[in-house]
Formats: structure tokens, sequence, C-alpha cells
């Protein structure tokens, strides 16, 4: 059975090359936490000082609109980064809020952790800038969907790209991550 610094080690290989020593170092500071379904690990104005690498479960971004309805940004299932990114990096409070939607085990490192890594380790470095990279064309297809696709057209997209959040996860939250309502969803649903 695969370890949680395992499945880390792996993701951190795919993405540059960092010598056995430089590896083993790198996972010595990140951490095991266990939560709980719908716990929040960063609140809205609160200074995000965590990077979560999810192990097992699910952790969504999301940012509450003046109405009161939560729009989900991102959605993180296992083996990949859940990372309040802006406020990570800036220090300030954060505008968007970082909850687990199942029951989630994450390996956590701290900015000051992480920071001192990007300075010891060159390699990290590129690790990072690939992890931004990512992060920036992320946000950029989401906002491409957001403002050139219908409810439907995004709806579809994201049962070829990712069906594992309609497999998962309920109607709210993926309507909250379509930015539709949860009755139009539900018509999508009822047409496949």
């Amino acid at each position: 059975m695969t370890t949680g610094k395992e499945k880390l080690a792996d993701h951190i290989r795919n993405v540059t090359y960092l010598t056995d020593e430089q590896l083993e170092l790198v996972l010595d500071y990140f951490k095991p936490s266990s939560h709980l379904r719908n716990e929040v690990l960063v609140e809205i104005g609160q200074v995000n000082d965590h990077m979560n690498f999810v192990v097992k479960g699910c952790v969504r971004i999301f940012f509450v609109r003046d109405d009161g309805l939560d729009m989900t940004r991102n959605i993180t299932f296992e083996n990949q980064f859940a990372t309040g990114l802006a406020s990570f990096i800036s220090q300030n409070p954060s505008m968007e809020a970082l909850q687990v939607l199942e029951d989630t085990q994450l390996l956590r490192i701290s900015r000051k952790d992480f920071y001192y890594l990007l300075n010891l380790i060159g390699a990290w470095e590129k690790f990072f800038r690939k992890y931004l990279e990512y992060a920036y064309l992320n946000n950029l297809s989401i906002y491409h969907r957001e403002i050139m696709k219908d409810a439907a057209e995004r709806y579809k997209e994201l049962l070829t790209m990712n069906p594992e959040i309609v497999k998962r996860l309920p109607n709210k939250i993926v309507a909250s991550y379509l930015n539709m309502s949860p009755e139009t969803l539900s018509r999508m649903k009822s047409k496949t």
C-alpha cells in the first residue's frame, strides 16, 4: 500500500528532479493532518500559511458573493495540491476559503518551511514555478469557461474533463463550481 509521503514523492518527481537526499528533506517538512467532512481549513479573512497536498479526500476553494452564495473556484482530489495561493504568497487575508468536502488526509507544509526550502534547494524553486504555471493555466481555463460557455457546455465539459466531481460531490457544490443553480444542474443531469 502506498503511503501519503510516497504519493507526494511521486508527484514531486513528476514535476522536477530532486536528489534522494533533497527529496527526503522536502518530505520531512510535510506534516500529516486529518480533517472531517466540511471542516474549513482557511476562513475568508484569515491568512493562509500552509500548502496542502491531498492524500485522500477532497478540498474546495470558494468565495462568498455579496448575496451570500458560495462560488466554488476549484475542487481538488487525491494527489493534487490545494492551496489558496494569493494569501499564501502575499500573506494578506484570504479572499477565499478552503474547505474539505469529505473526510480528508493532507500533507501540509508551512509557508515558512516552504520558502526555506526554496532558498535551500534550487530544484524546489522549479517545482514552485511549475505549480504556479499550472495554477495560472487552471485559473485561465476556469475564467474562459465562465465567459465563453453556456450552462450546458460547462456541464458537458465537466463530465468529459473531471467526472469525479459529479460522481463524488453533492449537487449544490457541483452547481456552485459550474456557476449555475442546483435546479439548472438537476435539469442538465436529467438530460444525460
